[in-house]
């Protein structure tokens, strides 16, 4: 297997949103016809849970198209200005950056690569969870790709507050693609580097570590029981353990102060990523093979849609 570059970048020179016109590839016109600078025209696939929270971001800046399998749930981008458009070949027509934001690798294969989608040029931020092979895959067919995929869920979408790796090799592209995402991504958590696969295998392993510890909040929860302490003393007591960060974001979740519909992780995903690992890994990943186990399970129960908190909220059920 190819190895995969594993350098960051040096920096970032941030622009401001007015000055994305200076940063587009091969281009000089200005952004409006008026001659003053502006945003760009975006082409935004994939409006899920976090493609929405990602292309909410884009409207005060750029000229966004969007497209979704279920165009119902792109109305609330159409609503706050975006074009809707029926089709992902209606929707790059004239796209200066193309934005997908879809479920997995064979999505991307399905809508991008086996319908030759991206225009010769044209930059493809991709922001899906894919494998490093596939993020390699992706690079040599389409030699825009920039894979950029982000870590965390909703509530870090909405503030702006998401880790992303930005990864090409193309300096020009990883620079665009860097200050496109500044509007959704933490200021100390936008990172650059050299390859797609690289930026893949650091998603892959942000959500190792949500995987596991989910399942370590999980066991923590049945070792807790068996000694007759109900959750709410649990979840106290790990306050000043390693399981305190999932405890903090799950914990509500577990006390019924949220509801696992619709939730910010779904089951469904966070499964469909640890099978990732395990595809990637060249050697056997017992804590992941646990969780997957655990999600399966839940998704048996019909609970493949909802948030993954639901393997704590219906642990004692099945």
């Amino acid at each position: 297997m190819a190895q995969a570059t594993t350098k960051i970048t040096e920096g970032h020179n941030r622009l401001k949103p007015s000055d994305l016109s200076g940063a587009r590839m091969n281009r000089g016109e200005p952004a409006h016809n008026d001659g003053t600078l502006g945003g760009m025209k975006i082409a935004f696939l994939g409006t899920g849970r976090m493609g929405t929270e990602l292309a909410r971001h884009l409207l005060d800046y750029h000229e966004l198209t969007v497209w979704n399998r279920t165009a119902e749930r792109a109305q609330p981008l159409v609503d706050a200005s975006a074009t809707l458009a029926d089709s992902p070949t209606a929707a790059v027509e004239g796209a200066e950056v193309i934005i997908t934001s879809l479920f997995g690798p064979d999505d991307i294969r399905e809508r991008v690569i086996d319908t030759d989608l991206i225009p010769e040029g044209v930059t493809w931020i991709d922001t899906t969870t894919v494998s490093p092979n596939s993020a390699r895959e992706f690079a040599a067919a389409v030699d825009t790709y920039v894979h950029a995929p982000v870590v965390g869920s909703l509530g870090p979408a909405r503030e702006g507050k998401l880790g992303v790796y930005v990864g090409t090799p193309d300096d020009d592209r990883r620079e665009l693609a860097m200050t496109i995402a500044e509007p959704w991504a933490d200021e100390n958590k936008l990172i650059g580097v050299e390859s797609a696969a690289t930026a893949a295998i650091g998603k892959l392993l942000a959500n190792l570590a949500l995987a596991v510890t989910a399942e370590g909040l999980l066991e923590a929860l049945h070792l807790g029981e068996a000694e007759g302490l109900d959750s709410e003393v649990i979840l106290e007591m790990l306050d000043i353990t390693g399981l305190a960060f999932m405890k903090n974001m799950k914990g509500p979740f577990i006390t019924g102060e949220r509801n696992t519909t619709p939730g910010d992780f779904t089951v469904d995903a966070l499964c469909k990523d640890a099978k990732l690992m395990e595809m990637t890994a060249n050697k056997p990943l017992p804590a992941v093979a646990a969780a997957i186990e655990r999600f399966e399970e839940q998704q048996a129960m019909g609970h493949g849609d909802q948030d993954f908190s639901s393997i704590f909220v219906f642990r004692n059920k099945g």
